[in-house]
């Protein structure tokens, strides 16, 4: 499997065009049994159905046919289907091959072309954009780095920072009842301001969303003693977190997670609803597919598993059924390539979701 992890400079690498033909192979994996005992009868027949095209594709030269079938073979050597994940896809092309295992799943498919088939990394590293997660005590201010479900707490740049506290004479509260609440002494202050000095030093290195997590009175206090945590994208009342773990972090943060997901849905729909009323809006396979070409898309909106051959007949796509002569069949996955490539965002979004814009739409630039 592939180690290296996803990142838009990674993505552009697999993007660029290769030697004809770059062949992709997608399998929908399981992690579990009994859905993953049919994974590797699968694969291999994938994989052969792979082969088989490249030995009845004449435009395909009996060296670079000999090059992607080895190709192939070792990429399969290095599958782990023990420890799949949702999805696997498989790249190879004259002289290279790569392995990806990914949290998201894939379609079925088997494409040849001339460049690899990269929508579904592209999807993956988009659902798994990378956020920050500050757990805040009066005693211990952590930090964590989290990407899609999966979240590691981040040691450095003072991190985590902890606090001994105060040495309050529990004889004279027992006597007199006034021993100063944690969140109103001068000392927890401080620690937190100090807190609030290394997190904005981290949010200037590498800005993601933040999520913060603690009691309402900590969150309260670090939010008057400081300006960082404010710019957070959500911040959660949840005590007992000072000292947990990742895991039980990743839990308590989840839930809020996915309702940015759904926040941002519904937010595309709002921006893609003004872009018609002011004629900005190009919708459906072809229409997307020339403002993307003429460098006009800001933001490409796209259904999850949305798929579509298409012949180009002057200059527009017909859709056409796969295996016909003269068929794109990645026209999607080309389409979503040239829109990051002029700078546009690309955002997927669940299958359904743009069936009244013919499950693709893009809100121009001019």
């Amino acid at each position: 499997m592939h180690a290296a992890e996803l990142t838009p400079a990674v993505l552009a690498e697999l993007r660029r065009p290769r030697r004809y033909p770059a062949v992709s192979v997608l399998l929908p994996t399981h992690r579990s049994e009994p859905d993953n005992t049919q994974d590797p009868v699968r694969l291999r027949n994938l994989v052969a159905e792979a082969k088989n095209r490249l030995h009845a594709d004449e435009a395909v030269s009996r060296a670079d046919r000999l090059d992607v079938v080895e190709q192939l073979d070792r990429a399969l050597t290095e599958v782990d289907l023990v420890h799949a994940e949702d999805g696997l896809v498989i790249f190879a092309a004259p002289g290279e091959h790569q392995v990806w295992s990914l949290p998201r799943p894939v379609p079925s498919r088997v494409v040849l072309s001339e460049t690899f088939l990269t929508r579904n990394l592209v999807s993956a590293y988009t659902a798994g954009a990378p956020y920050w997660v500050l757990t805040v005590a009066a005693d211990r201010v952590a930090l964590f780095s989290g990407s899609g479900p999966h979240l590691a707490e981040h040691t450095g740049a003072a991190f985590p920072l902890d606090q001994v506290p105060p040495d309050w004479d529990v004889e004279r509260k027992e006597r007199i009842g006034d021993v100063p609440s944690t969140f109103r002494d001068e000392e927890t202050r401080r620690f937190l301001r100090s807190a609030d000095t290394a997190l904005a030093a981290v949010l200037e290195a590498d800005n993601r969303p933040l999520y913060v997590l603690g009691e309402a009175a900590a969150i309260s206090l670090l939010d008057e003693v400081g300006t960082a945590a404010k710019r957070a994208t959500a911040q959660v009342s949840h005590g007992g977190l000072g000292h947990a773990a990742a895991a039980a972090v990743a839990e308590a943060v989840r839930s809020t997670v996915a309702e940015q997901g759904s926040k941002a849905v519904t937010e595309l729909h709002e921006r893609l609803d003004q872009a018609q009323g002011v004629k900005g809006l190009a919708a459906g396979i072809d229409e997307v597919w020339q403002t993307v070409a003429e460098g006009r898309a800001a933001v490409v909106a796209v259904e999850e598993d949305y798929w579509q051959p298409v012949r180009v007949t002057d200059n527009h796509l017909v859709p056409a059924a796969a295996g016909e002569p003269d068929v794109r069949e990645d026209m999607v996955d080309e389409i979503v390539e040239r829109a990051l490539d002029t700078g546009a965002k690309v955002q997927f979004v669940p299958t359904g979701e743009l069936d009244a814009r013919g499950h693709i739409a893009a809100v121009l630039r001019y």
